[in-house]
């Protein structure tokens, strides 16, 4: 474990350096531990050449939006809040298996139409891990001139974890929160209130003792399909009046409870049959 934080640290060194090397960066920040290592990490380095924006989408949980830029303040991290307008795309809205290429590209418009964030390198907070999953979006903010620093330094999700817990990074342990949008499958429009009914339903499962990784994936509309981690599984179960009780009152009509349990990405399943398909 000694070797591995010594690894850690070395590569922490490295990104360092090439965040130094960066003359006007731009971090994408969300507060999870990713964007908030790489944003802090910049500050240190870059100082007040360094700017963070977190785009105001309506994908983005509003509690998630008030946790971030509290993160962001109280590491002194200059952060700026831009609109998105992704839901005004056709082929966002249509979500096919390239949704996040468009909500890339709209956080990238939102930052060009910024004046004072024009002409800077946009960096966002992928780790290595994160290249294996389909993820359009990072293909498309690529080709939009942006970089991934922790990738350059090699750096893994459970190294970000350790050096932003040795850092005092509050979001170490945060669990994964991907957007609203990626809890649809793929070929459900992607509507405000199909993003609003989402959040009811998690906030709802939050307030019956549900936290850290659970999904309410909308498989449909009036479906859904609740994911927890495997060792609270017998606690839905338990709770069940209660768990569709506060799922009707967001808006399902049908409830089931995936007995796999949270696997991140669960919605690209589809996808990786349909590559095995001859």
């Amino acid at each position: 474990m000694v070797a591995d934080l010594d690894d850690a640290r070395g590569k922490l060194g490295a990104l360092r350096s090439i965040l130094a090397s960066i003359p006007e960066p731009v971090v994408a920040f969300s507060g999870g531990v990713d964007s908030s290592l790489l944003a802090i990490v910049a500050r240190q380095e870059c100082g007040d050449r360094l700017r963070a924006v977190i785009a105001d989408s309506p994908s983005l949980p509003r509690r998630e939006l008030e946790a971030a830029t509290a993160l962001a303040a109280r590491h002194g991290v200059p952060l700026e809040v831009v609109a998105t307008d992704e839901l005004h795309d056709d082929r966002y809205r249509a979500n096919d298996a390239d949704r996040c290429a468009f909500c890339k590209d709209a956080l990238v418009d939102a930052i060009v139409g910024e004046p004072r964030l024009r002409g800077r390198t946009l960096l966002l907070g992928v780790n290595v891990d994160d290249l294996g999953d389909h993820r359009p979006g990072q293909a498309a903010a690529r080709r939009r001139g942006a970089r991934f620093p922790l990738v350059e330094a090699g750096l893994a999700k459970h190294e970000v974890r350790s050096l932003a817990r040795e850092l005092g990074i509050e979001s170490w342990d945060k669990p994964a929160a991907a957007c609203l949008a990626s809890r649809l499958a793929y070929g459900v429009p992607v509507t405000a209130e199909a993003l609003r009914r989402i959040e009811r339903a998690e906030e709802a499962l939050r307030a019956l003792g549900f936290e850290g990784d659970v999904r309410v994936r909308d498989q449909g509309g009036e479906l859904a399909r609740i994911e927890v981690a495997l060792d609270r599984i017998d606690d839905l179960v338990t709770s069940r009046g209660d768990v569709v009780a506060a799922l009707h009152q967001a808006g399902f009509r049908y409830v089931t409870i995936d007995l796999e349990g949270f696997r991140s990405g669960s919605q690209n399943l589809l996808l990786t049959v349909g590559r095995r398909r001859p």
